[in-house]
């Protein structure tokens, strides 16, 4: 996807590799301005009369509802629907057709679906902008976006930038499209230090490691998650994408226990480390994913990550559609409810 042209007013958002530093930024300082409207502060309608036709052929909960929570509060209206078994794909129709007969209906798209490059087969064939929300083991843009936007922010509390930064990156790092998305994307910035852990059979495609090292980053394998946080600014701990692993795989895999929990940190001196995870998180007992005993920890950034993806999802439609920050504030004004008390 490298030919992609970079994001901006009727393009369609595939890949992250559609982003330099500058437009990144720029995507980051309409996330900025929205967060009132995001808090339900105040009321947008700069996309009145605009439609969304969202689109998920994949289980979603967190990015379904946070795409068209963003479409509602810039004032526009949602079309939808979930799943194979309530479209017409189920009677055989293509992903050609479905998109050309669905575009004609929306001014934007957002789509998920379980093959990679489906999207983008998505938006070769529709009419207004297509918004990739996760395409199999491919890409998952928009995440990789309110994950930098995240870290930027809780490093930043910290006095610390995004440049030459640590980050731990553990759990299923094959699998993962968020890790491959946002290794992609990081490697705008300059020299992170990305510190690997994996289970056997779910390590890091190797051409994601070249991506980053070839712009000028570290990636080093680690034997523990111990290891990995050992001195790491940051560690983010993703799920086991179970639903495309073969049972050959798992076993080889070998996916029980806890992946990240307290004891792990306290033993590594990292209790303070900024803890990401993309969600949705397994919290069953012996799930191998990030312990509910670290909930209580200052550097827990999990939940902020969920409402900074209203923020960025918002923004998205807004660079789609063309909106201007002076058009954006010129169709905002306060509520006439106190919303204030149901943000933090």
């Amino acid at each position: 996807m490298n030919d992609l042209p970079p994001f901006g007013p009727g393009r369609h958002l595939l890949s992250v590799q559609q982003f330099d530093r500058e437009g990144l930024m720029r995507l980051f300082g309409l996330a900025d301005l929205v967060r009132p409207i995001a808090a339900r502060r105040e009321r947008c309608t700069v996309l009145d009369g605009a439609v969304l036709g969202s689109l998920f052929f994949e289980p979603s909960t967190r990015t379904r509802l946070s795409f068209e929570s963003a479409f509602l509060r810039l004032g526009g209206e949602v079309t939808t629907t979930t799943g194979f078994t309530f479209s017409s794909m189920a009677k055989g129709e293509s992903i050609h057709d479905t998109s050309r007969v669905v575009s004609g209906y929306s001014d934007v798209l957002v789509v998920r679906h379980p093959d990679e490059g489906s999207v983008a087969e998505f938006a070769a064939a529709s009419v207004v902008p297509v918004v990739n929300a996760g395409d199999g083991t491919g890409e998952h843009p928009s995440q990789a976006l309110l994950d930098f936007y995240t870290l930027g922010n809780e490093l930043q509390a910290r006095g610390k930038p995004v440049d030459g930064c640590t980050i731990a990156i553990v759990g299923d790092l094959k699998y993962g499209r968020t890790v491959h998305s946002l290794m992609k994307l990081l490697a705008v910035a300059d020299h992170i230090a990305f510190r690997m852990f994996s289970p056997p059979s779910l390590e890091l495609p190797i051409e994601v490691e070249r991506y980053v090292n070839e712009r000028g980053h570290t990636v080093h394998e680690c034997d523990s998650v111990a290891e990995a946080v050992s001195g790491a600014d940051v560690v983010y701990a993703t799920r086991v994408q179970r639903e495309r692993m073969t049972e050959e795989v798992l076993a080889t895999a070998n996916v029980s226990g806890n992946l990240l929990n307290r004891r792990i940190l306290r033993d590594a001196d990292a209790e303070d480390i900024i803890i990401m995870h993309p969600l949705p998180r397994d919290s069953r007992l012996d799930s191998f994913d990030l312990a509910t005993d670290v909930d209580d920890l200052p550097g827990l950034s999990i939940f902020r990550q969920t409402d900074n993806g209203l923020l960025i999802r918002m923004a998205i439609f807004l660079t789609a559609l063309g909106c201007s920050p002076e058009e954006v504030q010129a169709a905002t004004k306060p509520h006439r409810w106190d919303a204030t008390l149901r943000w933090p």
